[in-house]
């Protein structure tokens, strides 16, 4: 497969997947008429990214995907992938969610940490334990471009991992044990998705250094006020308008949204 797509390529693509996300409108994978590697495919998500900075918005973290055995098997693709945060896909918790501005919106629990430091060279647990600040539950809602949520891993990651948006809920400080906390995500009071954080890569602080091995690899500068979203503990679950969508984590306060017509 060519490995080195020309700018001018990228480009188009990265406009492509940048208006299918603006417009809610879902498009075919890129892989089934480009060939599209890994690298290629990274430029691409900073490229699309690129365009929301130009049009105001803030770079504002990191967020893994496919961190768990569960989004693996969900989506059939078995390596960890990232994807850039910008402010405007922070949405304040208890607030509204547009439905409308989706394709197949899909919510899944998650660890979000708050960097006090850069991350950047670091590359073991205790390393990345002390560039944070506080720890936070999230519920991330993943927004795939592409139709009926299918593509490849190189498709994935040049539609930016699937991120969207996302809601954090109240800083605790990093003393607090992570590992393994248990996490229900409910829709409409039921319990949608029951799991625990040490389905992320074992612990979530693995997702950290996973984050700070792409911030190194992709150059992407990650310090203090960024998020790092670990990944979803669980399968995500997708939304319709009506719904009220809360995570409960154990030693956290709930977080809760509604998602609006």
């Amino acid at each position: 497969m060519n490995k080195n797509m020309n700018t001018m390529a990228q480009l188009d693509v990265a406009a492509k997947l940048d208006e299918a996300a603006r417009s809610a409108t879902a498009i075919e994978q890129i892989s089934l008429t480009t060939a599209l590697s890994v690298p290629d495919a990274y430029r691409v998500q900073r490229l699309s990214v690129n365009l929301r900075v130009a049009r105001g918005e803030k770079p504002s973290g990191m967020k893994l995907g496919l961190t768990s055995r569960a989004k693996m098997a969900q989506v059939g693709i078995s390596t960890a992938v990232c994807g850039l945060l910008t402010d405007a896909m922070a949405v304040e918790e208890g607030h509204e969610l547009p439905f409308a501005r989706y394709i197949h919106p899909r919510a899944e629990p998650e660890i979000a940490f708050l960097l006090g430091k850069s991350l950047r060279g670091l590359g073991t647990i205790p390393e990345v334990a002390r560039a944070v600040e506080a720890v936070l539950p999230a519920i991330e809602i993943i927004d795939s471009r592409y139709r009926n949520f299918k593509f490849s891993l190189a498709d994935v990651i040049a539609d930016n991992s699937s991120s969207s948006a996302y809601i954090l809920g109240q800083p605790i400080p990093t003393r607090r044990a992570i590992d393994n906390v248990g996490m229900v995500l409910l829709i409409d009071g039921k319990p949608a998705e029951i799991g625990s954080s040490a389905a992320v890569l074992g612990s979530p602080w693995r997702a950290l250094v996973a984050a700070a091995h792409f911030a190194d690899e992709y150059d992407v500068d990650l310090g203090p006020g960024d998020i790092i979203l670990s990944g979803g503990a669980t399968a995500a679950v997708g939304l319709a308008a009506g719904q009220t969508v809360c995570l409960e984590v154990n030693g956290f306060a709930p977080i809760q949204f509604k998602v609006t017509a």
